[in-house]
């Protein structure tokens, strides 16, 4: 995942260090020498995160990690500290000015790219959460945008250690983030995960006798797990093991023995995360449920999709994020109608939304557009990456016939897809709902049951 990265550092070689790091992994880097500078710069640029160097003149990095902080349209920033300090007073100052993580000079090339990979994540998610707020408010069914925090009492999480000293101290560490469930490894430990729903799971990978990796590819294939948070704990000689995990789709890592604060400040991004998704999820069935859904599918609808691609629009023009936009259309839907009935018609109708919700992001935001036209909005999403989604989606439709309680066997539905991907600052809804129109219709035109990319 790229992102937009601010380097602030007093001492210039350490920032062309880090600039060209980050620019050989294909993230837009922007630099900073100053703490009025490097404020100058969020509050213009508005970065996905801040890579700031603690010990400046004038204006050290505490102080410009609090003023970020503390200004209501730049506060949700991720900023992680870098710092030749290590010690354990050094990381509770930098957590109570706000600090979302730590990396420790001389900054490591994969500790760099997975805490940057990680929080890159989070943004994402806490920005569409404010953009969906942000179309609320517009459209006056929320009066103003409001931060998560975390609450201990509904928050879970799972600890896989088979070091019963170590998996105590752990647990203690973080009993005040959330109620603890330990296990050492024994018997189908991702089984047990799918039981219930954990907000973060933490699997050491040096247990002898015992696959780490395995538990974590298992959590991954899974669909009640696949969101889950993965936090692991490797040794400090295991580089090898942990390129796959983060590969895989673990979310970041802790070296062995885990430095308490550095644990917490981890734990705490990785609820943050799938808080802000949550809640995501949840307002894709809640949500101005009256105004803005559909009474048929329970999805968004037309007139909220408008208003809301309006948004994503703006904001990736100002972010030069790439934005991708989808239309579908059931195949034949007319003979559905004529040949089963129309309450068989509105069963398929909700199945397909059914489908489209269970394969989907987020991140991403679904609508009925009209009779069995639906669109999908994709932000922060690639022309590759959406089509492979929509792809997906295409799948999900056709290999499974729908089952219709008026009929004795099941209808073969399929659906095509027309696709539209922008970037940069001439992004536009309506040129996107356009073009994604067109290419629908030339998968219909030239087939059906394909997705079609707009040229």
């Amino acid at each position: 995942m790229s992102a937009r990265v601010l380097v602030v550092d007093d001492i210039l070689p350490n920032v062309k260090l880090l600039e060209a790091k980050l620019l050989s992994e294909y993230f837009d880097v922007m630099t900073a020498t100053s703490g009025p500078d490097a404020l100058e710069m969020v509050h213009r640029e508005k970065p996905d995160i801040v890579l700031l160097d603690v010990m400046m003149p004038g204006m050290d990095g505490h102080e410009v990690c609090k003023l970020i902080k503390s200004n209501p349209e730049t506060s949700h920033i991720p900023v992680v500290m870098v710092t030749a300090l290590d010690k354990q007073e050094d990381r509770v100052r930098g957590l109570e000015s706000g600090a979302d993580d730590f990396l420790s000079k001389p900054v490591q090339d994969l500790a760099l790219f997975a805490r940057v990979r990680s929080l890159a994540r989070l943004k994402v998610t806490i920005d569409e959460y404010r953009n969906r707020e942000s179309t609320e408010i517009t459209m006056g069914s929320r009066q103003g945008v409001r931060d998560l925090e975390i609450d201990p009492e509904n928050t879970q999480i799972f600890l896989v250690n088979d070091d019963e000293k170590e998996a105590k101290h752990l647990a203690q560490q973080l009993s005040s983030l959330g109620k603890m469930t330990c296990v050492n490894g024994e018997g189908n430990v991702a089984d047990q995960v799918r039981e219930k729903d954990y907000d973060l799971v933490i699997i050491s990978l040096v247990m002898p006798g015992r696959d780490g990796l395995r538990i974590c590819s298992q959590l991954r294939s899974y669909e009640e797990t696949r969101n889950v948070p993965i936090l692991v704990i490797v040794g400090e000689n295991d580089s090898d093991l942990l390129v796959k995990a983060l590969d895989m789709g673990v979310n970041d890592y802790l070296m062995d023995p885990p430095d308490d604060m550095e644990l917490v400040a981890r734990v705490k991004t990785q609820l943050k995360r799938k808080q802000f998704a949550d809640e995501l999820r949840e307002n894709l069935h809640k949500s101005m449920k009256l105004a803005t859904t559909d009474a048929v599918t329970g999805l968004y609808n037309r007139h909220y999709m408008s208003s809301h691609l309006d948004t994503l629009s703006k904001a990736a023009a100002i972010s030069g994020k790439e934005i991708s936009f989808a239309m579908l259309d059931i195949d034949h839907f007319k003979k559905v109608n004529d040949t089963h009935g129309h309450a068989a018609g509105d069963e398929v109708l909700q199945e397909f939304s059914q489908r489209i919700a269970r394969n989907i992001r987020g991140v991403d935001l679904a609508a009925r557009y009209g009779g069995e036209e639906f669109c999908l909005a994709m932000p922060d999403t690639r022309a590759e990456d959406a089509w492979f989604i929509a792809e997906r989606l295409r799948k999900a439709i056709q290999d499974e016939p729908f089952v219709v309680s008026s009929c004795e066997e099941p209808i073969n539905i399929t659906v095509s897809i027309g696709l539209m991907s922008m970037v940069g600052d001439h992004v536009s809804s309506k040129l996107l709902l356009e073009q994604a129109d067109e290419a629908l219709y030339k998968a219909k035109d030239s087939g059906r049951n394909q997705v079609v990319v707009a040229n």
